[in-house]
């Protein structure tokens, strides 16, 4: 079964492996690399019709080295993962999906947390036009737009960060949830069109500051926002660096009861794990996750949370 994942962090890594930061690595090739959780054959042998790649800036980079880091992963997205893998289909709209042929795999580009562009909107609308669909303004910690997940002052959405939502929804982009505030969450359900939690799991199921409330979820459901569940074990069960399948589904029976049937997908977080669902441990074996899913939910439904929830709430 075809699956669209919203979260990896492939693009972090290669650039690491370029500037020689990555265990002492040179480069990484983006084909069948072990390193690559998401490389294109373990994506091809999964299944995965479409993978999200993450623009991730790590918050001890000079702010005014930022920018050039997000247009280095961006140039390895056109020069490594698209150029030398024809079979993978730059998406820039979301139309795109609707042309994705049998065997092509759709490449998507995102950004997690606003630090690239720091306060300059130019240079966000710079990004959509190569190709950013999703856009997170947080990770853990703060920056100009707002408060991440990680900080302990809690605050909600900037000035700045109200107006990067504006902008995300005049240029069809998701403003993704999943690494905000608590505050911070609430703020974009105010403001948003589009939103998503691209890699978050229920807060009822593990209470860890990166998963969602159930008057999050909620939410999110009502205002046509969609879930994608996250592989990561310490956001499966609290305190633990191990999951099983099992646990993971314990997350997605949780979202459905609370009215999430048609709005559920899935978003890994590969090449940004350091623990891993014991049979989930790379894109290739997604048909183990699909394969259990199956023994407790429809074929429709299935269907639903590997691609089509994702296909029926993209913007439109």
């Amino acid at each position: 079964m075809k699956v669209i994942d919203t979260h990896c962090d492939a693009l972090l890594k290669l650039q690491l492996a370029k500037r020689g930061t990555y265990y002492g690595k040179e480069a990484l090739n983006y084909q069948d690399s072990k390193e690559l959780d998401t490389s294109f054959q373990r994506l091809y042998k999964g299944e995965v019709m479409a993978q999200f790649f993450a623009i991730f800036i790590y918050p001890d980079v000079p702010s005014d080295e930022k920018w050039q880091h997000a247009l280095e992963q961006i140039d390895l997205f056109y020069t490594e993962i698209l150029a030398r893998n024809p079979k993978m289909k730059h998406i820039k709209k979301w139309e795109d999906f609707d042309t994705l042929q049998e065997g092509e795999i759709g490449a998507v580009l995102t950004l997690e947390g606003a630090d690239a562009f720091g306060n300059d909107l130019g240079k966000l609308r710079h990004l959509y036009r190569l190709g950013v669909l999703s856009h997170g303004l947080t990770w853990n910690n703060a920056n100009l737009c707002g408060d991440g997940a990680g900080e302990p002052r809690g605050g909600g959405l900037t000035v700045l960060g109200k107006e990067a939502v504006k902008l995300n929804n005049e240029y069809r982009v998701f403003t993704d949830v999943s690494h905000l505030t608590v505050k911070g969450f609430w703020d974009v359900m105010e403001l948003a069109d589009y939103p998503i939690a691209s890699h978050s799991n229920a807060r009822a199921i593990c209470d860890h500051p990166r998963n969602l409330y159930d008057d999050q979820v909620e939410a999110m459901f009502s205002n046509n926002g969609m879930i994608h569940v996250v592989f990561n074990p310490p956001f499966i069960n609290k305190d633990s660096q191990k999951a099983t399948i099992g646990d993971l589904i314990k997350h997605i029976d949780h979202l459905c009861s609370l009215g999430g049937v048609k709005q559920i997908g899935f978003g890994s977080d590969f090449d940004g794990i350091a623990y891993y669902i014991k049979q989930l441990e790379h894109s290739g074996k997604y048909q183990n996750l699909i394969n259990e899913l199956l023994k407790y939910y429809s074929e429709d439904e299935v269907r639903g949370f590997a691609y089509q929830n994702f296909l029926d709430h993209r913007p439109k």
